[in-house]
């Protein structure tokens, strides 16, 4: 026997409410977990952490998680500077709690290093962020 729920009544008895986004704090310097973190420092590590986790590489994320920076290396700058931005752009907006990543900006600190400065705009606010990337 199939039974047909009407979807009408469905939304109306339902209420949907945002997950709070506690989760534990990271201390990158000296590589431990102290306590836990929320709001817009666990944005700031999630983050940090998709930025430094090679896509494809680790059968414990998704394929939707991490950054895809490795094919990048040795390649000319001309090339790499604008597939950076494509490449960190559609890595953070995987996050749900990203609504854009904007103001790009490239400066090649060395022959094979390029800083990336970018904002990331969130449901709760903005933030800027640094990133150095070896090529």
């Amino acid at each position: 026997m199939i039974r047909i729920i009407p979807q009408n009544d469905i939304k109306e008895n339902f209420t949907i409410e945002e997950k709070a986004n506690k989760t534990y704090k990271l201390n990158t310097e000296q590589n431990t977990i102290e306590g836990k973190c929320e709001g817009i420092e666990a944005i700031k590590q999630t983050i940090y952490c998709i930025l430094n986790t090679e896509r494809f590489e680790y059968l414990m994320y998704s394929w939707n998680y991490g950054v895809e920076i490795k094919k990048l290396i040795g390649e000319q700058s001309t090339y790499v500077i604008p597939e950076l931005e494509r490449v960190i752009k559609e890595a953070l907006m995987q996050d749900d709690r990203i609504e854009d990543v904007v103001e790009f900006s490239f400066t090649q600190t060395a022959k094979n290093v390029i800083t990336v400065n970018f904002k990331v705009i969130t449901i709760i606010g903005d933030i800027e962020i640094e990133k150095e990337v070896d090529m």
